[in-house]
């Protein structure tokens, strides 16, 4: 019997961790991220319709949950879809 290859590892380009994306929110000094703007809320969903998490858009942890709180409550006004088209 044949043994299995161990996993490959991903070529990295350094072997710094990467540097961490800055809360879009935190600099604009917002308290509470708005539903009705719906620019604002189409950056944090993906192309089919999923919210897209935190270490993908850069947003902090507060303002992450206020973000789904604020596409769920759009989605249920019909501002943003549920599904991606």
């Amino acid at each position: 019997m044949a043994q299995k290859a161990p996993p490959r590892k991903r070529p990295s380009s350094s072997s710094a961790p990467g540097r961490r994306k800055s809360c879009h929110f935190c600099k604009d000094k917002v308290t509470e991220v708005d539903y009705k703007n719906v620019n604002q809320l189409r950056r944090y969903i993906s192309e089919k319709g999923k919210i897209r998490n935190r270490r993908i858009t850069g947003a902090c942890r507060r303002h992450q949950r206020q973000v789904a709180v604020a596409v769920k409550r759009a989605r249920e006004v019909a501002l943003l879809p549920y599904v991606g088209g």
